[in-house]
């Protein structure tokens, strides 16, 4: 339910006097929507035709108690908050009612309507960022639909689409293999936003990115005073994760020891901080990615043979692109319009001569390369088609190296200009005219020594 606009707001209130004062106080805010029951039973019936958002409920009622009406206000409306309000200060009764799940609990005196007002905003507030995060996550679970995020329709892909579709309806660990920039993490996240968990949090973890005396305190977390630099407790990325996904990429990157205990906290789904004693239950869903070959790994001595078949679960292994010739232009075509949209680009075409020359190249650099490719031919080409000068790659021996390292725009200009000067000799002012920039541009990077005429 969308709290931003009419918030519905029920209460259970047998005393008149009483009653009024808080519809009334509550109806100050023209958002509100008000309804008030004198009994637990006319609430009940309510709710099957106006969802509230909120309910408050007198503990003393004539037809029940506020903890029985509460017990069947949760099996129907799980998720709405309930404030209980009693004219009795029974310590023993609210810590009861607070530890079964209600909101809070208030006892009547000429502070409670001031008390409710704030509770009220404050849920009314949680609930909008609630609303909001669900709505991010059907976005992403739509932006993450098999043919939203993955595409392609050849042999290879459709498999994979088939093990995906297999993957989401249970809650197996995934092993997902492939070269460098097929799209691990992008699988990953479909399975994750396809599943039941979606509503839970993704949480990816690189583990050739994390330095080796670090990366067990990233996993598990640790306690204050752990070890030195340990000024506060960390929660680790397995908790972070609980209830939802982990994302292990480079797997086969972890040393042996932490090896065996990722293992343990894998066989027990439990773990302990570092520093710590308690026992953190674990409810996640694990898939793991790496590049290399896990079983040769093994083999090698360099990944523990039970881990393996304790992450192995549904094996994925993603093909080349260069395996995939059938769907380079439908990739090119998708990254060239998003492209276009982000930078509010017009439509740009791609000839059939560009079409050959992307055709033939092999990716080494896989998805991730063909995009970087696109994206800088978009950049490249002279009005609203792609020509074949217009797309470089590695094997152009003449043009700009484009690989599947992420590089930042100042990095690939440069490469464009060095690209044109050897390509014309160096003519600055020749390059400053068919590139559209300043020649002082040019020379102001010469004197960076971020380019050279040599």
């Amino acid at each position: 339910m969308d709290p931003s606009s009419t918030y519905r707001i029920f209460i259970v209130e047998d005393d008149p006097w009483y009653g009024e004062i808080l519809k009334y106080h509550l109806s100050l805010n023209p958002d509100y929507e008000i309804s008030w029951f004198t009994n637990g039973e006319d609430c009940l019936k309510s709710i099957g035709a106006c969802l509230p958002h909120l309910i408050t409920v007198d503990y003393s009622l004539p037809d029940t108690n506020g903890a029985e009406l509460y017990r069947r206000i949760r099996e129907r409306l799980p998720d709405t908050p309930v404030i209980i309000i009693s004219g009795q200060k029974d310590v023993e009764t609210a810590v009861g009612l607070l530890q079964a799940g209600v909101y809070d609990y208030f006892v009547k005196d000429e502070r409670t309507k001031n008390l409710l007002w704030n509770a009220v905003q404050k849920i009314r507030e949680n609930q909008k960022l609630k609303y909001e995060i669900d709505l991010l996550r059907e976005e992403l679970g739509q932006k993450y639909k098999f043919g939203s995020s993955i595409k392609g329709n050849t042999p290879a892909i459709l498999k994979v689409y088939s093990l995906i579709e297999k993957a989401v309806r249970t809650n197996i660990s995934v092993s997902i293999t492939g070269e460098t920039g097929t799209g691990k993490e992008l699988i990953a996240k479909a399975i994750h936003y396809q599943s039941d968990r979606k509503k839970k949090p993704f949480v990816a973890v690189n583990m050739a990115a994390i330095p080796h005396d670090l990366v067990e305190s990233e996993l598990f977390g640790h306690e204050k005073g752990a070890f030195t630099g340990a000024v506060s407790r960390k929660i680790g990325r397995f908790e972070e994760a609980n209830k939802g996904t982990l994302f292990l990429d480079e797997i086969a990157e972890m040393d042996l020891v932490l090896q065996s205990k990722l293992l343990r906290v894998l066989q027990e789904r439990e773990l302990v901080r570092v520093g710590g004693n308690e026992k953190v239950v674990l409810d996640i869903r694990l898939v793991t990615a790496s590049h290399k070959n896990l079983l040769e790994e093994v083999k090698q001595g360099r990944l523990r043979q039970d881990l393996y078949y304790r992450l192995l679960g549904l094996p994925i292994d993603l093909p080349p692109l260069r395996e995939r010739t059938n769907d380079i232009m439908l990739l090119a075509r998708y990254f060239l319009d998003d492209f276009c949209k982000a930078n509010r680009l017009p439509a740009i075409a791609i000839t059939s001569a560009a079409t050959e020359k992307l055709r033939r190249y092999d990716y080494p650099g896989n998805v991730r390369e063909l995009k970087a490719v696109i994206e800088l031919a978009a950049v490249m080409c002279d009005g609203a088609e792609i020509k074949p000068e217009d797309v470089l790659m590695n094997s152009d021996s003449e043009s700009l190296v484009v690989d599947s390292e992420e590089k930042t725009l100042r990095d690939y200009t440069i490469q464009i200009i060095k690209s044109y000067l050897k390509k014309h000799n160096n003519n600055v002012l020749l390059v400053a005219e068919k590139l559209d920039v300043g020649k002082s541009t040019i020379y102001k990077m010469i004197q960076n020594n971020e380019l050279s005429l040599s």
